[in-house]
């Protein structure tokens, strides 16, 4: 039989049995623990209750729960009432503001006065004597024409304003007949025509008087054809 040496690595010390057999038995154990547990069974450790705590880091007692339940009552019932005002309250209708005022019209001028009419004027003459006359005798009322008073001083006068009558009756009883129309001065007293120059001799005032005086007596100087 051969003779065969082993090498120091390969022989199996007193240590190495000792370590060998330690490890053996920790793998039993181990096996052991494995076939107790269930395979399904949850291995997560079960969450530790969370006490609650007060403000000051100590566990909270009932006392400090009923304090914190009053004031979340007390915060609840507030804001309650902040919606039941927001709820009621109207809403503020805005200011009314004043219509305004229509604007003004222009003041309308005054209607401009109708310019007077110039003055009627007449020539200085028989002819313009007896228009001037005629237009006097119209606004008084007082009936004529022209050819009636024309017609009439010819004969009386010869159109003369200063012509006097000195031979006939009236003369003779101190009351001579003058102007146009030979008019003695009680006839022009009683019948001169307002407006008129009150003198005798005027030739407006002497033709008006006795063309009044002959509307009196005649009804009209146009009815006159010879002494009156």
């Amino acid at each position: 039989m051969p003779n065969f040496t082993l090498l120091r690595s390969a022989r199996i010390t007193r240590t190495h049995k000792i370590a060998t057999a330690v490890l053996a038995g920790a793998a039993a154990t181990t096996g052991l623990a494995l076939t107790a547990s269930p395979s399904d069974a949850d291995t997560s450790a079960a969450p530790a209750t969370v006490q609650p705590v007060s403000a000051n880091g100590q566990p909270t007692t009932p006392k400090d729960k009923a304090e914190d339940a009053k004031k979340k009552a007390a915060a609840e019932h507030t804001a309650q009432q902040a919606a039941n005002r927001s709820t009621e309250r109207k809403p503020m209708a805005a200011p009314k503001t004043a219509p305004k005022a229509a604007p003004k019209a222009a003041p309308k001028a005054a209607p401009k006065a109708a310019p007077k009419p110039a003055p009627k004027t007449y020539a200085n003459n028989l002819d313009g004597w007896i228009r001037q006359s005629l237009d006097i005798m119209k606004a008084k009322g007082i009936p004529g024409s022209y050819e009636g008073l024309h017609r009439n001083i010819i004969r009386e006068s010869g159109g003369d304003p200063n012509a006097v009558n000195d031979w006939d009756i009236n003369a003779i009883n101190g009351v001579p007949s003058k102007g146009l129309l030979q008019v003695i001065q009680p006839t022009f007293d009683t019948y001169h025509v307002t407006g008129t120059p009150n003198k005798l001799t005027d030739p407006i005032a002497n033709i008006t008087a006795a063309a009044n005086y002959a509307a009196d007596r005649y009804g009209s100087i146009d009815n006159v054809d010879s002494a009156y």
